[in-house]
């Protein structure tokens, strides 16, 4: 899914959003918009996150990825995005260049499924064909589609008892890379309720 791949999920997740939840990010719109000319600068934009303790946010090819015309503010319709990128957690950047990952990414296998931390080892396809990191010897990388794919294979292949406890696993690996939309077809093939 390329950056417009992510303007389209934005937009369906904000329109079946409750309304409480559409206020949420109006509010916060509104927050980030400190001198009320219904756009968002870059100051107000790092200003926000600055304040909000969201350091990840603040990287600049996240702002410009989101800055859909290139103008230089963000307008409610492309904070749509922020807001989804915020709680999807797509917020990914490559560990190599620092390019927001909006597309297909790669990830270290051991990193993703074994490392107990919330931190992942992901390459954008150019850090990664080009050989330009530096990362454990022996590490296997998998793009982030076979991973959510091997992931939906290892919970079907588990016992009928421990299969909740394997989606639930999967769900919190799922949740800290950023692959949110994939859960609810784990888990409806499973006839399970996640989220």
């Amino acid at each position: 899914m390329d950056m417009e791949g992510i303007r389209q999920a934005a937009v369906a997740y904000y329109e079946h959003l409750p309304e409480e939840k559409k206020k949420s990010a109006e509010d916060t719109f509104k927050a980030m918009d400190k001198n009320g000319d219904g756009k968002i600068s870059l100051r107000e934009y790092l200003g926000y996150l600055a304040s909000s303790n969201n350091a990840v946010f603040t990287h600049p090819n996240i702002f410009s990825a989101l800055d859909k015309d290139n103008n230089g503010n963000l307008d409610f319709e492309e904070t749509k995005v922020l807001y989804y990128i915020l709680f999807s957690g797509r917020a990914l950047l490559c560990k190599c260049c620092g390019t927001f990952l909006a597309d297909v990414y790669f990830s270290c296998f051991q990193c993703f499924c074994l490392d107990e931390s919330a931190s992942t080892y992901d390459l954008c396809c150019d850090c990664f064909g080009g050989k330009k990191f530096r990362h454990l010897d022996g590490h296997i990388f998998w793009d982030n589609y076979t991973l959510l794919s091997k992931s939906r294979s290892l919970a079907l292949k588990a016992p009928e008892q421990k299969r909740r406890e394997v989606l639930e696993k999967i769900k919190t690996i799922v949740e800290v890379t950023g692959l949110v939309v994939g859960v609810a077809a784990i888990a409806s093939s499973c006839g399970c309720s996640i989220m």
